[in-house]
This record gives C-alpha cells, sequence and structure tokens, in this order.
C-alpha cells in the first residue's frame, strides 16, 4: 500500500468490546486503502461491523489496535479536541437517519460545520446556498427538516457532509432509511458529485444494486473483510 497517494488508509485495524462475559471481537484486522476519487461500498449482513468500521475510519471510536491514516495524517494519539476538528474539517458523515438539528432550517444545518470550524457567517451562508441549488433544493433552504420529505432531508444530510470540502465522505447506510425510488436518486446524487466533484466516498449499505455501481466492492464476514 502506498500510503503517500492514499486519502484512507486502514492497517489491520481490531475492535474489541467488553461484555460481562468476555471481549467481544467485532473487528479482526481489518486493512484498506481508497484514494482519491473512488468510490467504494462495503456490504455484509447485519452486526458484522460495517458501522464499526466506518466509526473508526472516520475518528468516531478508536480500534483496539491498528491504525488509520487520512491524507497521511495518523487519527492515533491525537487528543478528543484535535481530533474532532479533523473529523469536521476533513471527514463528511451521512447516516442512515439524517440527524438534522429539528429547530434550524435546512441552510443553517449545512452552514453549521463551517461555523464550527470558525468560518465567517457569510461564507458559510454562501457555500451552504451553493450545495443547496446543486443538490436540488434552493427553494426549501428555509424549511425545517419536518417540512422535508424523507429524500429532501437526506439531500441536505449530503450538503451538509460536503460543505467543508472533505477528504472522503463516509456513507453508513445513506438511502437505508428510503423507499427505493428515492433510494436510487439519492444514489445517483452520490455518483453524480463523484463524477463532477472527484469526491471519494466509502459507502457501507445493504443495497447490492448500489454496491454494483461503485468502483470497488468489499464484503464483511466474520469480522474480516475482502474485495
Amino acid at each position: 500500500m502506498d500510503s503517500e497517494k492514499s486519502i484512507l488508509l486502514a492497517t489491520d485495524i481490531h475492535r474489541e468490546f467488553e461484555t460481562p462475559k468476555a471481549l467481544l471481537p467485532v473487528l479482526k484486522g481489518v486493512s484498506l486503502e481508497l484514494k482519491k476519487g473512488e468510490v467504494a461500498v462495503v456490504t455484509g449482513p447485519s452486526g458484522v461491523g460495517k458501522s464499526t468500521l466506518l466509526h473508526i475510519l472516520g475518528g468516531l471510536d478508536n480500534p483496539t489496535r491498528g491504525e488509520v491514516k487520512i491524507s497521511g495524517q495518523s487519527l492515533s494519539g491525537q487528543n478528543e479536541r484535535t481530533l474532532a476538528r479533523f473529523r469536521n474539517e476533513r471527514v463528511g458523515f451521512v447516516f442512515q437517519f439524517h440527524y438534522l438539528l429539528g429547530d434550524f432550517n435546512a441552510l443553517e444545518n449545512v452552514m453549521i460545520p463551517m461555523l464550527v470550524a470558525g468560518r465567517e457567517k457569510s461564507e458559510a451562508k454562501a457555500r451552504g446556498e451553493q450545495l443547496l441549488d446543486y443538490v436540488g433544493l434552493r427553494d426549501r433552504a428555509g424549511h425545517l427538516p419536518r417540512q422535508l420529505s424523507g429524500g429532501e432531508q437526506q439531500r441536505v444530510a449530503v450538503a451538509r457532509a460536503l460543505v467543508n470540502d472533505p477528504q472522503i465522505v463516509l456513507a453508513d447506510e445513506p438511502s437505508g432509511n428510503l423507499d427505493t425510488e428515492t433510494g436510487r436518486r439519492l444514489h445517483d446524487l452520490l455518483f453524480q458529485l463523484n463524477a463532477e466533484n472527484k469526491t471519494t466516498f466509502l459507502i457501507a449499505t445493504h443495497n447490492e444494486e448500489l454496491a454494483e455501481r461503485c468502483h470497488r466492492w468489499f464484503r464483511m464476514t466474520d469480522g474480516k473483510i475482502d474485495e
């Protein structure tokens, strides 16, 4: 693996969880590499560790052992404040549930990561409007999440994930809460973003139709991964 050219490099990732009776191994030596502009997918049955893996790759959780690097920078050994800043500025997250803040409208939700990063409100507003326009929601910018459909909420979540121009977007079952047709439209958006902006995606999903469209397909079984 050539770490100097990798957007994401994970090496021998293990994750164990304590239970009342024993340690439960979930990840058992996962290694993978992604380069800029790739769209990769991780599939596998429920409970196999897909979400755990994405959380570790994005710095939301720490491996029991192993190392994750994003653009050559190791996530290991960083204090929580530094890691939080790194996540906010370098990694975009899209989850099955949109996690939009209900008291803020669509535009404000998209702006939040930029404001957290200390950017000017005017800059965040301009960037947020640009992204909402890009995902087809310019006319919904002032609507609260509860006033949006499920597909619209997920598109706002995608815009929010992109607002700081991250080096990689990690998407955990992004269409898992949507009907089939709305899910396909969301998938089309992700591939459009990849084609036009070379956005790098790693997607965890049960959806084999989506998996077949991706550049690379990783399958998880028994805590390990095969391409």
